[in-house]
C-alpha cells in the first residue's frame, strides 16, 4: 500500500483542538502527516515520522483541511454580468434573475451542464475546496432537474434537489400547482439523484406553507433538510427549518431573537453523520447557520451579522453561494476574508466555519478536521499560517491540495 507523507510543516490546523493541538483550531506545530489509502493514518512530532513511499515538503506553510463549501449552485447555462452591473449601479437584488437562467439552462446540451460543473468545481478544487454542494434548481421541468442532479452527482455525493427555487413562468399565478408537481413527478425523478432536497422560502418565491410540503415530502423520500431562509428580509424559513431538524439554514440575513435563540437551542445537541449516512449519536443534529458573504457582496446587500450568532452559541459555516447571478464566486478564501472584514468573525472563526463548520452542515466527520481516520482532504498554503487567507485577500496562497489522498496539480 502506497504511502505519502507532508511534513515541514509550518503550521497544521486539525479543528481537533482535544487532541493537544491549540485553541479552536487545535494547532500544532512541529508534526508531519502520513497518508495511506486516502485516509491520514498517522500525525505527530516530525521527529518521529515513519518512513513513506513519497514525501511533500510544505516548505513551512501551513496545513489546513480542505475547505467544505455547503452552498453552490453550478448546474446552469448563461451569463448574468448586465444584472450584476445593474445592482453596482444602484438596483435592488429581488431574485428575479433566476428565471433568465432557467431558460438558458433548459436550452443547453447535457455536455453544455457538464462542462460548466466540472470547469467551476476545478476552478474550487484550486482554491482548496476539496468538499462541495450542488444543487439543481435551474430546470424547473421533471426532466431538467433530473439531469442537473445526475450531471452534479458526477463530481459530488453532496447533491440537493431544489426545485423549489422559484415558480417557473409556465407556472404564474398557479404557485399551488407547481408545489404539487415539485412534491410528485420532479420529486420522484430528482430523488435517485440527490441526498439533500431545499426550497427558497422567501418573499416572490415559495411560502411556509409551500416549503413545509416540499420539505416534508422529501424528507419521506429519505432525503436530508436544507433551507434558503431569511436572506431578503424578515421571515419564517429559519424557524421552520430548526422545527423540521433541517441540517442548515442558509443566508440568516435578516434575524429575530427568536430565530437566533432557535438555532442556539438547536446547536445544543449535536450528532453527525459520515460519509455512508451513519450516525455518530442518537441525538439530534443541531441546525448550522450557514453564511453566503459572496451574495451580500454581490448585490450591496446587508452582511449577517455573525457575530450575533457566534455569541449565542449557533453553530456557523461559511460557503459561496456559487451561482451567476447572486455571487459568482468559487472562491472560499474570499469568503474567508469577507467574513473577517464585514461579519466581525476572527480569522481562526471563519476558517472553521469554512472547514469544519461546512461539514456540520453537511452532517458529515470524514472532511473538515485533520486527524487520523478522516478523508486526507487537505491544503498547503504558501504561508505559514491560516491567518494569511483573511490578512491577504485575493492572494492565490493555495499552494498544493490533496483529495483523498491524491495531489492535485501543484499550483
Amino acid at each position: 500500500m502506497s504511502s505519502l507523507l507532508v511534513d515541514n510543516i509550518g503550521e497544521l490546523v486539525t479543528n481537533v483542538p482535544a487532541a493537544g493541538g491549540d485553541g479552536p483550531l487545535g494547532l500544532r506545530r512541529g508534526v508531519a502527516l502520513l497518508v495511506e489509502a486516502g485516509r491520514v493514518v498517522w500525525i505527530g512530532p516530525a521527529r518521529y515520522a515513519p518512513a513513506a513511499d513519497r514525501r511533500i515538503d510544505a516548505e513551512g506553510g501551513a496545513v489546513l483541511p480542505g475547505f467544505v463549501d455547503s452552498h453552490a449552485h453550478l448546474v446552469f447555462a448563461g451569463d448574468r454580468a448586465a444584472e450584476f452591473a445593474a445592482r453596482m449601479a444602484g438596483e435592488p437584488y429581488t431574485g428575479g434573475g433566476i428565471r433568465t437562467t432557467v431558460g438558458a439552462t433548459r436550452a443547453a446540451s447535457d455536455d453544455d451542464l457538464r462542462d460548466t460543473v466540472h470547469r467551476l468545481r476545478d476552478e474550487a478544487m484550486r482554491q482548496g475546496t476539496t468538499t462541495m454542494e450542488i444543487k439543481s434548481g435551474y430546470g424547473l421541468t421533471v426532466v431538467d432537474e433530473a439531469r442537473s442532479l445526475r450531471i452534479a452527482a458526477e463530481v459530488t455525493a453532496e447533491t440537493t434537489f431544489l426545485g423549489a427555487h422559484v415558480v417557473p413562468a409556465e407556472y404564474a399565478g398557479r404557485p399551488d400547482d407547481y408545489v404539487g408537481l415539485v412534491c410528485g413527478p420532479m420529486l420522484t425523478a430528482a430523488a435517485p439523484y440527490a441526498r439533500w432536497v431545499d426550497v427558497f422560502c422567501e418573499r416572490g418565491a415559495f411560502d411556509a406553507d409551500h416549503a413545509r410540503a416540499i420539505l416534508t415530502v422529501g424528507q419521506s423520500a429519505g432525503l436530508g433538510l436544507r433551507l434558503h431562509a431569511n436572506q431578503l428580509g424578515p421571515g419564517p424559513g429559519v424557524r421552520l427549518g430548526v422545527e423540521l431538524g433541517a441540517a442548515s439554514v442558509d443566508h440568516c440575513t435578516h434575524l429575530s431573537d427568536a430565530d437566533v435563540d432557535a438555532l442556539a437551542d438547536s446547536a445544543t445537541t449535536d450528532g453527525s453523520t459520515a460519509g455512508d449516512g451513519s450516525t455518530s449519536g442518537d441525538r439530534q443534529a443541531g441546525t448550522v447557520a450557514t453564511l453566503l458573504p459572496g451574495a451580500e457582496f454581490s448585490t450591496r446587500s446587508p452582511y449577517p451579522d455573525a457575530r450575533r450568532l457566534l455569541d449565542a452559541g449557533v453553530t456557523v459555516a461559511l460557503a459561496t453561494d456559487c451561482n451567476p447571478g447572486s455571487s459568482y464566486t468559487s472562491s472560499m478564501p474570499f469568503c474567508v476574508a469577507l467574513a473577517v472584514r464585514e461579519m466581525r468573525m476572527t480569522p481562526a472563526e471563519a476558517v472553521w466555519a469554512a472547514t469544519a463548520g461546512g461539514a456540520r452542515a453537511l452532517r458529515r466527520t470524514d472532511v473538515g478536521v485533520l486527524r487520523p481516520g478522516v478523508r486526507a482532504d487537505l491544503m498547503i498554503l504558501d504561508a505559514p499560517s491560516h491567518l494569511h487567507l483573511a490578512y491577504r485577500p485575493g492572494v492565490p496562497l493555495v499552494r498544493q491540495v490533496l483529495h483523498n489522498g491524491v495531489p492535485q496539480c501543484r499550483l
